[in-house]
């Protein structure tokens, strides 16, 4: 009975949450309202989502999002530094990486976590879903970075959902 009014009661928690901050002030009417969108939206879009990804290793899961907050502040610095000296120029690149990955949403985590990373941008997935288009602000060795990126994301992405 709950999954048919609340189909995903974690977006429908974060939508409420997120017109109530977005309201001047906190009121009943923004509550209410709140918890109206947070209701409606997902069961209108319930049909354009995905089924639910089965999470096979939860613990691993938690591993790849600290390693992830990690790395995003990391590079964060490298970007930094790399804008810090005009003297040193960047070596940007487009690198196209074979995919492991076949279940879509394990695909749009592993582009998002891509994006999600300063100097690196998912640019474009082949229509076969087999190849991503990459650009990296600033690369020496391709290689290098494709068994990296296969190391860090995808394969712990292949561990916890396929």
């Amino acid at each position: 009975m709950i999954n048919r009014i609340l189909p995903r009661p974690i977006l429908s928690l974060i939508l409420a949450v997120v017109w109530i901050m977005l309201s001047d002030a906190i009121s009943w009417g923004s509550v209410i309202l709140g918890t109206l969108l947070g209701i409606v939206i997902p069961l209108l879009t319930r049909r354009l989502w995905d089924t639910r990804p089965e999470v096979k290793k939860p613990l691993l899961l938690l591993r790849y999002t600290i390693r992830v907050l990690v790395d995003i502040l990391i590079a964060n610095l490298q970007v930094a530094w790399l804008i810090a000296r005009p003297w040193k120029r960047p070596r940007p690149a487009f690198v196209e990486y074979r995919l492991k990955l076949r279940r879509d949403f394990s695909i749009t985590l592993l582009a998002s976590t891509i994006s999600l990373t300063p100097g690196t941008i998912s640019a474009n997935l082949r229509l076969d879903k087999r190849t991503l288009l990459i650009h990296v602000l600033d690369v020496t060795d391709i290689d290098a970075l494709i068994e990296d990126i296969y190391q860090r994301y995808e394969r712990p992405l292949l561990e916890i959902y396929e």
